[in-house]
């Protein structure tokens, strides 16, 4: 059973992204897995790398929801919650830990094929002077995919008429579910060369050791998914953060790109606790995305919606998908001052 594959067309923009996606292209590369056309409301689903990345607090706790393809006949539904801190913030010099856990869940078509991922990952950050650093992740995840057979229906339950699902269906030696571990790895390098300014670029490589997938004890190998995203934050005037990001990502010969922007504004005033966002990304020939939320005191609220642009429009109604994001970011309770944090030269974001 294959899942659904993201658009085989590629367009290059911009040096970095091509050098990343080149090295992160494995020739062995045959299938693709979950994804949110929101990747930066998933940090740890795009590299293990960002697991704790924040210059400005300590946690995070998140989730997110995706419903595709609603007004077709195989929809698919996506969610997951994840969380990650920081650790040993003071025990390494300006270096810190981070550790985070999440779960997917994925459920498409008339057999409920699913996926559950319950996954931990860790970081390690680096200042490598006083306006970069590196971060190194790793994750590894138990995965079940199953199916539920008795939803499906067969060649041998044609009875000349209709399906008749009290037949049998003439299938042998399948599993309803199968389960395996998976390990990725990631690697960021970040500038920030002052305080308005954060760039950061990074790569990730999921399923490194090509787990077996089948449901029929086949040598079915998931194949090695490459990732590779640019992502800039820069402070415009008193009261606009600008967010561009270009995100890559194949399996098996399938590839996506989405790139586009995110605007946040402040409302009330550069020290107001709120802001209002608004963004505008395109996934290459696929769809549309517009984006608009809020954020308030740590706790940010996101809606998307995917304009189908490519020829399944026309089957769709162009309704591609609706997708919800949710996160809370704070810090822990103050024992030793703010300046514990602040050991380094960070951006004021």
């Amino acid at each position: 059973m294959k899942q659904p594959n993201f658009r085989k067309h590629f367009g290059t923009f911009g040096i970095c992204v091509a050098a990343l996606t080149a090295m992160l292209q494995p020739d062995t590369v045959k299938a693709q897995g979950m994804h949110f056309s929101q990747f930066y409301n998933a940090p740890m689903l795009v590299s293990p790398a960002n697991t704790g990345l924040s210059s400005d607090n300590d946690y995070r706790i998140g989730a997110n929801y995706r419903n595709q393809w609603q007004s077709v006949p195989v929809p698919f539904n996506t969610s997951s919650l994840y969380g990650d801190l920081q650790v040993f913030r003071r025990k390494f010099g300006s270096n810190w830990l981070g550790v985070g856990g999440a779960l997917f869940t994925d459920k498409a078509g008339n057999g409920n094929l699913a996926l559950t991922r319950l996954e931990g990952t860790l970081a390690y950050h680096i200042e490598m002077g006083e306006t970069s650093m590196i971060s190194v992740g790793a994750s590894v995840a138990s995965v079940t995919r199953s199916v539920d057979f008795n939803k499906l229906t067969f060649d041998e339950q044609w009875d000349g008429f209709v399906f008749n699902s009290t037949l049998a269906n003439g299938e042998q030696g399948y599993h309803s579910s199968a389960k395996y571990t998976d390990i990725g790895a990631g690697i960021n390098f970040a500038i920030f060369p002052s305080d308005l300014v954060y760039i950061k670029v990074g790569g990730a490589l999921a399923h490194l050791n090509q787990p077996t997938e089948s449901f029929y004890s086949q040598d079915n190998k998931v194949g090695m998914r490459g990732t590779g995203y640019v992502d800039m934050l820069a402070r415009i005037g008193h009261s606009v953060i600008f967010n561009p990001a270009v995100y890559y990502t194949t399996e098996k010969g399938a590839n996506e790109i989405i790139y586009g922007t995110l605007f946040s504004v402040f409302t009330g005033g550069e020290e107001a606790n709120g802001s209002i966002l608004l963004g505008a990304y395109n996934r290459w020939s696929e769809a549309i995305i517009g984006t608009i939320g809020y954020e308030w005191n740590g706790l940010r609220a996101m809606v998307s919606y995917d304009y189908t642009i490519s020829t399944l429009g026309k089957y769709n109604n162009h309704n591609g998908a609706i997708e919800f994001g949710l996160r809370f970011q704070g810090k822990y309770p103050d024992k030793h001052g703010d300046n514990y944090r602040r050991v380094y030269t960070c951006p004021r974001f």
